[in-house]
């Protein structure tokens, strides 16, 4: 852990920081604490996905908005970003054949049928969890 002293007579911030090999402004950053306004609109998205997760950002931000929480879609979205939530959808190629699936043969194909109840058929196809 690098430990930079700040109240030091004999080093000044910035021989420390050239020590260190440091950026001097990266050890003057104090982090903001969220304001008490952006904690109850995350906890209202929160509520919001945990009752529908299926719902992205426009949506929340128009049911939000509804309610009378004047809020932009895009600071829906960081704030979801930053909570690690995300919309639960249907991802890509879902309609593509598995290729490790064997397909069988149609056999009546090239029969001639001539007269009714000459052939009966089954379909037994079932998709198996992958």
């Amino acid at each position: 852990m690098l430990l930079v002293e700040y109240g030091n007579a004999e080093l000044s911030i910035q021989t420390q920081a050239d020590l260190l090999s440091l950026n001097r402004s990266s050890l003057y950053y104090k982090p903001v604490p969220p304001s008490p306004e952006e904690i109850r609109l995350k906890h209202r998205i929160d509520e919001l996905y945990t009752r529908h997760s299926f719902m992205g950002y426009r949506t929340i931000a128009a049911i939000m908005n509804r309610e009378g929480d004047a809020i932009h879609p895009n600071t829906v979205r960081r704030y979801m970003r930053e909570m690690g939530i995300m919309a639960i959808f249907p991802g890509p190629n879902l309609s593509k054949r598995d290729l490790q699936h064997r397909i069988y043969p149609y056999l009546l194909r090239k029969l001639p049928i001539t007269a009714p109840d000459q052939v009966w058929s089954v379909d037994i196809t079932y998709s198996t969890p992958s």
